[in-house]
């Protein structure tokens, strides 16, 4: 059979089984097109700052307007997190990363959400514009504005905020390689993004990613090591920042075509540890995208000197998926993808972002991947990724969409402040910080619909979700559990 058969005959067994054990609970039809409206959506309602005239979501108002003042710079805008009111730069900076790679390998089949899905990925990088402006003249990043000790003390809105706004940095005496090197990422696969559609802006976002690379590199060292107490135990790095100069390289290796970056890259594959934990990949651990990103180039046939990679690639997906011998990621009864600890979701889509790209990537190629004896060809690493984005929406042993506002079942009780909160429009009047304290633990639906917002879901291997606030694991959303999801939706838009 060809490369885009689901399975190749000699393995027709083990991919038969597999099949079967990620066919859908319910042969429910999805709007693909609906939800990734919703997905990119779900950004408006986590944005800080002053909102713009066509904010969708109009129950948010301008908020933190402030962001800054206390060092001197202007730090407003840029997102939330989750459902505190914390700007945390790492993350900020990888969802940014997701959003500008979803757009640049998804983007054609957007449609037209494409607009929206340009003005969430601006959102992001002209914020980390703003926190890496003295970069080059006094070799300073700013990493996150607001205390997390006195923030998650309180639950309040955003526009209500009353809590430290203190200012967080990393510079050449404190540094945080991978903070700056996951900005560095960001700036870089944005720039490609904006290339043909704003040259100028795209140049100045590819200029910026070179000096904040540059002091990523020259300062080398772990942020969460500098800033433990206002990164920890939130965002600390427990992965190292060595991922993160690779991950970097390689986006500004994609952005600007430059020959030091190749060459950094082949230098540093074995230093900065390539082949480590191949089948992680998220905000804090970037090896297993790494791999799938640089792949490409072999792929295409012009990057013959970066073949290991895609053996580390072929290794990601051989330690995926159920089924083959020695798999590293587990899957629950009802099918979807399984991590130990909290916010499970985001290792949904950010894996299942990477097992879709990685097979238009070996489809374009005509290539399959050898898994020992077993044959995986790209039709069947797109089912997979689509059983995980189909259980998201709805097929799973609940019936319960995981996307707060698609579906007739979803969760009405999310860990966020803001949409928890009676909204300013309907309650004037300042709710301070324990006074929000009721409608933290009230057993009422959220009066404020997040749309679009994907929450932690299932926590364990029994496919059980409470909806409730206090069990925030489960039922906190975040941007990076978003962020893979827009490009997985825009191709299965276009691909149902």
């Amino acid at each position: 059979m060809a490369p885009n058969a689901l399975f190749s005959l000699p393995t027709f067994r083990v991919l038969a089984m597999l099949l079967l054990l990620l066919s859908p609970i319910a042969a429910a039809g999805h709007d693909y097109h609906d939800a990734l409206r919703k997905s990119i959506l779900f950004f408006e309602g986590q944005r800080s700052g002053r909102l713009p005239p066509d904010q969708r979501l109009r129950w948010r108002r301008d908020s933190a307007l402030h962001d800054g003042a206390a060092a001197g710079v202007d730090l407003t805008g840029g997102y939330y997190d989750a459902g505190d009111n914390i700007k945390f730069g790492f993350p900020m900076a990888f969802t940014t990363t997701m959003l500008s790679w979803s757009v640049i390998d998804f983007g054609k089949t957007m449609g037209p959400e494409l607009g929206n899905a340009l003005k969430a990925v601006r959102w992001g990088t002209d914020y980390l514009l703003k926190a890496t402006a003295k970069v080059g003249t006094s070799g300073v990043v700013f990493v996150q504005v607001g205390d997390p000790y006195s923030d998650h003390n309180c639950w309040e809105r955003p526009e209500d905020m009353d809590t430290s706004r203190a200012v967080y940095k990393v510079d050449g005496s404190h540094p945080g390689s991978d903070v700056a090197g996951e900005t560095a990422a960001a700036l870089a696969a944005a720039s490609i993004v904006f290339r043909s559609r704003d040259p100028s802006y795209s140049a100045m976002l590819l200029k910026r990613a070179v000096t904040v690379f540059d002091f990523a590199d020259r300062h080398r060292g772990a942020y969460s090591n500098s800033l433990r107490r206002a990164v920890c135990p939130f965002y600390c790095d427990v992965n190292g920042y060595q991922d993160e100069l690779l991950w970097a390289a390689a986006w500004l290796h994609k952005a600007s075509r430059r020959r030091q970056y190749r060459e950094y890259i082949i230098k540093n594959e074995v230093i900065l540890r390539a082949g480590d934990t191949i089948n992680e990949f998220g905000w804090d651990n970037k090896h297993a995208g790494i791999n799938i990103l640089i792949s490409k180039e072999v792929l295409m046939g012009r990057a013959n000197y970066f073949s290991s990679f895609k053996e580390n690639a072929d290794g990601f997906i051989c330690s995926t998926l159920p089924g083959i011998p020695h798999p590293q990621v587990q899957f629950s009864p009802g099918g979807l993808i399984f991590k130990a600890g909290g916010s499970n979701m985001q290792h949904v889509t950010s894996l299942s972002f990477l097992l879709l790209a990685y097979s238009n990537y070996l489809s374009h190629a005509n290539k399959v991947v050898s898994c020992g004896q077993t044959t995986v060809t790209p039709a069947f690493l797109r089912h997979v990724a689509k059983r995980q984005v189909d259980y998201i929406l709805g097929d799973n042993p609940l019936g319960m969409s995981y996307m707060v506002g698609y579906g007739a079942r979803y969760p009405q009780r999310i860990h966020h402040r803001g949409s928890s909160l009676p909204s300013v429009a309907t309650h004037p009047a300042h709710i301070g910080c324990k006074a929000g304290s009721q409608y933290f633990f009230s057993p009422n639906p959220n009066p404020n619909v997040l749309v679009g917002a994907v929450v932690g879901g299932p926590t364990n291997n029994t496919d059980s979700f409470p909806d409730s606030r206090p069990f925030f694991q489960e039922s906190e959303p975040t941007t990076y559990i978003n962020a893979p999801l827009v490009g997985l939706l825009a191709f299965f838009t276009a691909h149902p």
